[in-house]
């Protein structure tokens, strides 16, 4: 399981990636400001001069954030080393959480919820296979 859980867990962050360094490489950016001065996201260049021009709170709210995300993931639901299903992040709703998050990041439109077993098995397979490839993308950049 813990070997299914990192091919999820690290394909995601990957994709993540991949994805927001071809946008920011592209130009695409937040058309509001980077900074509470007034700086703009289009001051910095490509995707690592843009991670330098982020000022060092921003960056450790990100930190922050990222680590609230994996300290949620161990601390609500059934670990996955405990019988839980690797790569399932645990919803706000189910601990009570949604008062302070309204959606969960996995399907926070509610599209997703009557997925046959074959489906979502396949939909896994795809997702891993799409995790590989960024994985090998990023490593481009």
């Amino acid at each position: 399981a813990t070997s299914a859980t990192r091919r999820s867990k690290h394909g995601r962050v990957a994709m993540a990636a991949f994805s927001g360094y071809v946008v920011q490489a592209n130009g695409f950016h937040w058309p509001w400001a980077m900074t509470m001065d007034g700086r703009s996201f289009d001051v910095a260049g490509s995707p690592p001069e843009q991670w330098d021009a982020i000022p060092l709170n921003a960056k450790l709210q990100i930190v922050a954030f990222v680590g609230f995300l994996e300290f949620y993931s161990e601390i609500a639901g059934t670990h996955y080393m405990k019988g839980g299903v690797p790569g399932k992040y645990p919803s706000f709703a189910e601990t009570g959480f949604d008062a302070v998050m309204p959606v969960d990041l996995y399907d926070p439109a509610g599209l997703w919820g009557d997925m046959s077993a074959e489906k979502s098995k396949r939909g896994l397979a795809v997702e891993i296979n799409n995790g590989r490839a960024a994985m090998l993308g990023i490593f481009g950049f």
